[in-house]
């Protein structure tokens, strides 16, 4: 890495897709992924890791079709270090204009254990496996999970093996996010200075964050000589995630005084990449989240406030533009039309076909006669409504529901299933249990409900409730998300969602899918 521009510039290494899918319930259809690898790809990002090829047909299919389509990012797959795994890579990846095979094994005392290989048994499969996924692809990424927790010594000599044997990028990843800044420093400086040719290939750092440093210790590993950060939008990951393409790519904006580093990510389409993951995901982003929360550029203090208004660089150390906000918040209303509508869901993240856009116009125009003001979160919640195919089986015709102070509260449910409707009056602790147990007296079955959460998108008691619902079914983790202005029917109705990607995670399961039993109790 002689040529400065190379030391100069950092590479965006996206893993939504493959770590950020992984999050208990936050799978992605074979539609919702090639949408985010769009985004990706259209926003700058250099690398996407589009998935794991061995783990499924589906994950192959969708990390092929996403190779053949993009047009500017190197398209990477993983594979652990078998021959099998990284055939199916490279079979996966091959049609991409810019392919890469991304292999890895896990070198600590605690991962070498799982295979039972000791380190010279290690030390030869690093050889023979880079070394075929290099007479593959021209473009290898080794990495050595649980590097941090991995014996220096080893750890160089593993490193050295991978560079011999053709990588041309190796990934040091924090597998656990227990290191500290100072300690991924120390790592890629150690790395650098100790192992022969380490000048010739791109270090990289792959951060979790377990101890929630993980964007701290991505940083500090780019200022010690790593030139490659992977992360995933939102931080969205294993456990407590990764570190945040955003809050990397601002930092480097942000702080190019002490970090004078470039990438080529287009800053000002971070928030809508950001909702659009949200949504496809079902994980809500905290208010408080760096660069993309709600609250992230909001302010109540009152010293705030007169700051904001006299100098906004009082209180903002980056402009909401920056990132891709608009000042103005509201723009729709009920005499908007479809061309406004589709125009500003574009400016969301959303590309929608002409059937989607007639389904979500039909459901705008409700919201706008049951609320004044439509602001930008509204909409994103209106979006959060899945129009795929998984919500087919399983719909909400009607709710009644009769609540107070004098229980048991009563839920009048009407469904169709399958294309059949279906009826159902059942009781319950307050009028949510009522509704989840009507739905279950018409679609048995044995998922236990792991969260419930409520929040409201916008201010007012017009406000739309955003309900999100998690729930397990014989290790199968699947979320649903809707949104109301009405939260008994956002909760109904993110329970049906959940219950309709249940069953399409039975059928991905290869399990017979039997019909779905019901009975209508009057």
């Amino acid at each position: 890495m002689t040529d400065k521009s190379k030391q100069d510039r950092v590479l965006i290494f996206d893993t939504t897709l493959r770590d950020g899918e992984q999050s208990p319930g936050a799978t992605m259809t074979h539609a919702e992924k090639l949408e985010i690898a769009g985004l990706l790809d259209e926003m700058g990002v250099d690398i996407i890791e589009a998935g794991f090829p061995i783990a499924s047909e589906g994950d192959f299919a969708a990390v092929s079709e996403i190779a053949q389509r993009a047009q500017t990012s190197v398209i990477c797959g993983l594979a652990r270090a078998q021959i099998g795994d990284i055939d199916r890579c490279w079979e996966a990846v091959k049609h991409a204009k810019h392919p890469r095979i991304h292999t890895f094994i896990g070198t600590s005392p605690l991962h070498r254990a799982i295979p039972n290989l000791d380190k010279d048994q290690m030390a030869e499969r690093i050889e023979q496996t880079v070394s075929h996924a290099r007479n593959l692809c021209d473009n290898v990424q080794w990495s050595p999970m649980d590097a941090t927790r991995t014996e220096e010594d080893y750890l160089c000599r593993v490193v050295e093996i991978a560079i011999k044997a053709g990588a041309t990028t190796i990934n040091i990843p924090d597998t656990v996010g227990y290191t500290a800044p100072r300690e991924s420093a120390a790592l890629i400086q150690m790395l650098l200075n100790r192992v022969p040719g380490a000048d010739e290939i791109i270090f990289a750092t792959h951060c979790h964050n377990d101890l929630g440093m993980a964007t701290a210790n991505s940083l500090a590993a780019v200022e010690a000589g790593a030139r490659q950060v992977e992360c995933t939008i939102n931080g969205l990951g294993e456990r407590a995630g990764n570190t945040a393409l955003e809050e990397v790519v601002m930092a480097l904006k942000v702080r190019n005084d002490i970090m004078p580093f470039q990438t080529r990510i287009d800053s000002t389409k971070i928030m809508n990449i950001s909702r659009r993951v949200a949504t496809v995901a079902g994980f809500p982003v905290q208010f408080n989240k760096a660069i993309v929360g709600k609250n992230a550029f909001a302010h109540e203090s009152g010293i705030h406030q007169d700051g904001m208004l006299k100098n906004a660089e009082t209180f903002e150390i980056m402009r909401p533009e920056d990132v891709g906000l608009s000042e103005t918040n509201l723009v729709m209303g009920k005499h908007s039309g479809r061309a406004a509508l589709r125009s500003k869901l574009e400016d969301l993240g959303f590309e929608l076909g002409d059937n989607q856009l007639k389904d979500v116009f039909v459901r705008f125009k409700e919201l706008a006669d049951r609320k004044k003001e439509i602001y930008d979160d509204d909409l994103i919640a209106l979006m959060r409504t899945s129009t795929d195919p998984e919500n087919d089986r399983l719909k909400l015709a009607s709710l009644k529901v009769v609540c107070g102070t004098a229980g048991p509260q009563q839920a009048d449910l009407v469904m169709h299933i399958d294309g059949t409707e279906h009826t159902t009056s059942q009781t319950g602790d307050g009028p949510v249990d009522a509704a989840f147990n009507a739905i279950k007296a018409l679609v048995p079955h044995n998922a236990r409900l792991q969260l419930y959460q409520v929040h409201a998108v916008t201010e007012g008691t017009d406000a739309q409730a955003t309900v999100t619902v998690r729930m397990e079914e014989d290790g199968r983790i699947v979320t649903g998300q809707s949104a109301n202005t009405d939260t008994v029917v956002a909760s109904t109705l993110a329970y049906i969602h959940a219950l309709n990607r249940l069953l399409v995670r039975r059928e991905k399961g290869g399990k017979d899918t039997p019909e779905i039993s019901y009975k209508d109790v009057t």
